[in-house]
């Protein structure tokens, strides 16, 4: 059950850009950046909010084979919000959650990063 939670909010994205308001190419980025960190996705879902006008939010998910990412963006208010959670069973994948955290807080270009960090089990 050991494993670690890594979460970022961020601010200062910019609210115009497709990666917070389309989830199919948001969704493309999540993946890419799993895959590029070396862990292994294995479902994903992503949900965008209101109408089909292109700018409400989205709520993602992937499912990792080590255990999740999520993501959900706010584009009214240039904020993003990520969590990246790693089982350690078999072996330590913190590197690898660190580096996908890294890579998802890259897509979106904040200007302001807070970062926490949970150890668990």
């Amino acid at each position: 059950m050991q494993g670690l939670h890594l979460t970022a909010d961020l601010r200062g994205c910019d609210p115009a850009a497709a990666r917070m308001v389309d989830p199919d190419l948001l969704g493309r980025l999540c993946r890419q950046a799993v895959a590029l960190s070396g862990l292994t996705g294995v479902a994903e879902l992503m949900h965008r909010f209101g109408s089909a006008d292109g700018q409400s939010g989205i709520t993602g998910v992937v499912l990792l084979a080590e255990s999740h990412l999520a993501v959900h963006t706010w584009p009214e208010l240039g904020a993003v919000t990520l969590d990246v959670y790693v089982c350690n069973y078999g072996s330590d994948n913190s590197a690898k959650s660190r580096a996908l955290l890294d890579a998802l807080i890259q897509i979106f270009e904040p200007t302001d990063v807070n970062r926490q960090q949970l150890l668990r089990g």
